[in-house]
This record gives structure tokens, sequence and C-alpha cells, in this order.
């Protein structure tokens, strides 16, 4: 996420950082490197502009003052800008008061709307909210077809009526939710390969009818400026509340993200960071400057791990680490909360001092889960238990089980052993007791 925004502007704070004082000079060059790296990272030119601009002004008012680490005082003016340029606070959803609260999602074909309407319904349905999907897309070869599978995969109803009037559709999905008491509707309403004027008329006329509490604007992350050129009409037409960003668990430059804000006057409330289900995130202006400049993002990595994370059985876990008992069983259900988690690189990327130059050097392939689960369930129940027993034959036949090497069970083997010892040295630390549950997941 933002990987070219991260690179780019690591070299800038590092030069940054060893800057006896601010001064004219090395406030142009500053300047003039990060205009160079927002445009490069398809930030709309008027948004760059002005972001240079307002770091300028602000560089300048504090070279008079006295610091002893003037370079990081220059960084946490890049940093504070760049989260009011993203929105500053963190916006959740409106949903009023009344039932149902309706969710009108609008944008241009292929930006991931219908699969975002499953993931959005996913996110509600853990709020403890009930959902039910409408759709609207009567256009598109397969898209109702698409959104009841979706429904499917996340176990929520979907309101159709085949290829009907669109805004009949939605008013009848809200009625249907009207009388089963439905919390939510969520209205997938219909794409385009381009902004036309018979799809903005529709939507509209849509909008009218059932009045949302949310419009959502869902654009592609991918394309950079198209974006936010897409944003630009659909705000021009609708009253929009806020925009979801989609696939920026790819290689997105960064440059949507960066501009919408500024160019639509709403915010981005979540971003997809992966094709799963639960691959929504609320946007946090903070939080993602924080993982821009490679600063981390602890309170999301904690969440992500408290949504994973069992109470009773972190408790267990936490016996076994002091009784010195924490075996292969417990390793590979700690694999199976970690690929819940997410992907590792993201993972990573969230801790802080983890920037892109030194994740380059760590292998972070997530098949490196899978087989390993795959070497440990080929292990006999006692071999789990008490791994010193694993002798040459017995790693014969696991290899021959798993289909991995020898050297693989060697070095999972070692591996183990060596974070065995670590937490049982950990297990025997006299650590605060709120923070010893923070680190067991027990808050």
């Amino acid at each position: 996420m933002f990987n070219q925004l991260a690179d780019r502007f690591d070299s800038i704070f590092r030069n940054l950082r060893g800057l006896g004082k601010i001064t004219d000079s090395n406030i142009q060059q500053t300047s003039r490197e990060i205009r160079r790296v927002l445009l490069e990272a398809d930030v709309n030119f008027k948004v760059a502009k002005e972001f240079v601009g307002r770091v300028k002004d602000r560089a300048e008012g504090t070279k008079v003052l006295k610091s002893v680490k003037p370079g990081e005082q220059f960084i946490k003016i890049i940093h504070d800008e760049l989260v009011t340029l993203l929105g500053k606070d963190a916006k959740p959803l409106e949903l009023g008061s009344k039932k149902p609260a309706v969710i009108l999602m609008a944008g241009l074909q292929g930006a991931g709307k219908t699969t975002t309407c499953g993931k959005l319904a996913h996110l509600l349905k853990k709020q403890k909210k009930s959902v039910l999907m409408a759709a609207a897309d009567v256009y598109r070869p397969a898209a109702i077809e698409q959104l009841v599978q979706v429904g499917q995969s996340v176990n929520v109803p979907v309101y159709e009526q085949g290829a009907g009037d669109p805004v009949v559709i939605c008013q009848s999905a809200v009625e249907e939710a009207k009388a089963s008491k439905t919390d939510v509707v969520i209205l997938d309403t219909a794409g385009r390969l381009h902004v036309d004027g018979e799809m903005m008329t529709e939507v509209q006329e849509i909008a009218e009818a059932v009045s949302p509490d949310e419009i959502l604007f869902v654009a592609d992350g991918m394309t950079g400026q198209d974006a936010v050129n897409s944003a630009e009409a659909f705000s021009a037409a609708l009253p929009l509340t806020g925009t979801i960003l989609t696939k920026l668990d790819g290689d997105a430059r960064g440059g949507a993200a960066v501009s919408i804000t500024s160019v639509t006057g709403v915010p981005i409330k979540f971003i997809g960071v992966s094709e799963k289900s639960d691959g929504l995130e609320p946007f946090d202006p903070k939080r993602i400057v924080d993982r821009i400049l490679g600063l981390g993002d602890v309170v999301t990595l904690v969440e992500k791990a408290q949504s994973v994370v069992d109470e009773d059985q972190a408790k267990v876990l936490e016996k076994k680490l002091k009784d010195a008992t924490f075996d292969l069983n417990d390793f590979k259900d700690q694999l199976k909360q970690l690929k819940q988690m997410g992907p590792l690189n993201q993972i990573m990327g969230m801790m802080p001092g983890m920037n892109r130059k030194m994740l380059k050097g760590i292998d972070l392939d997530d098949r490196q889960l899978v087989w390993t689960e795959a070497i440990i369930s080929s292990m006999t129940p006692s071999e789990r238990t008490d791994p010193t027993i694993i002798d040459g034959s017995r790693r014969t036949r696991i290899s021959k089980g798993s289909g991995r090497s020898v050297q693989e069970i060697n070095q999972l083997l070692k591996q183990f052993a060596q974070m065995k010892k670590m937490m049982k040295k950990m297990g025997k630390m006299k650590l605060p007791k709120n923070l010893k549950n923070q680190m067991m997941g027990l808050n």
C-alpha cells in the first residue's frame, strides 16, 4: 500500500534527519523533492502545489526556533500537513437512528463496487447489524448473480427483481428491509465504463427516491488521477458523503488517496486492502500517514490481532508460556491466527521502524505459512508435543507427507527450539500486568 510514496519519503527523511538547522536552502530543496514525489505518485497538480506551499510556510516559520533536532521538526511538519491533506480525522459511517439506514454505492464499472458491497456488509455484520443488499445493476452481464454469490459468501441476503427498473428495485428493497426490521440496506447501483449523463440521471433518481443516509463513491485506487476525475464528476451530480478506495493491496501509487479528499471535499471512509471478505479497513488519516512515512501503525496491528485472538485461548497460551509447555500444536494455532490477520508484508509494514528498504531484505512469502502448517500436520501427535524425538527417519517421513524438503523441516525445528527458549524467558519476565495482557492479546 502506497509503496512508491513510502520509498520516496523514506529517502527524503534520511536527508532531513541529518540537518543541523533549517535554512532557506534546505527548505527549497526539500520542497522540490516533495513536489516531485507527489507528482510521480499521480497526485493532482493543484493539490501537490498547495501542499508544498503549506509545508514551506510552516518550515520558514520555524527557522528561528532553537531545536535539538531541527530535521525531526521538519519531518513533523510534513507529517501533520499530510494528515490534514487526507482529512485529519477518521470519519465513520453516519447511519442515523431510523431503520433501515440506506447506503447507496456509486462508481464506475471495474472499480470493485459489487465486491465492496459484500465487504461493507461483512463489516456491518461484525458490528452486530442486520444487512440487506439490493441488486440494482441490471445492465452489466451477471452483475446480479455476482452480488448473490457475494451475499452467500458473507451470509447476507440479496434483494433482486432481475432486469427491472433500478429505481423501483431500490425502493422495494428499502420497503422489504422495513418489513423485516433490517438495520442497513446497501444498494449496489450500476456502473459504466465512463461517466455519462444517462448513468448520472439514473443514480440521481435512485438517491431522490430512497433518501440514502450515505452516498459512497467507490474508486479504483490503482487508477490514480482518473479516479480523482471520476470522483469530481460524481461529486458534482450527487451529494457524496464519502469515498471508498479499492485495490490498495497492489502497487497503487497513492495519488488518488492523497488527492481525492481535497478535490471532492468528502472524506475517504474505507480502503480495500485485500480481496477477502474482511479486506475493508476504516480509513484513518493519521494511521495511513504513519505507514507512508515508515512510522508504523501499532493501533491497527493490535486491532487485527484482537479480531482473531480468542480471549480464553490467549489465557491458555499465557499459562503454557509460563509452564514452558508450548508445543507445535500451539505453534500451528498461532500460524492460523497470523494468516487471518492478512498478508505478512502488510503486518510487518505496520511495525514502527520497518521501512520498505528493510522489508525488501526479508522473505515475506505468505505461502511459507501454508508450507509450515503442512509440515506440522504431517507429524504424529507425539512428535508435535515433543519435537526432540524427531530423528532422521521421522524427518524423511514428514518430508514425504508434507511435500517439503528435509532441510525445511530441520530449519523449522531449529527455529521452533529457539522461539521456545525466547518465549520461556518472556514468560518469566516481570512485566506490568496491563502490558503483559496487551502482549498476550487479552485487552
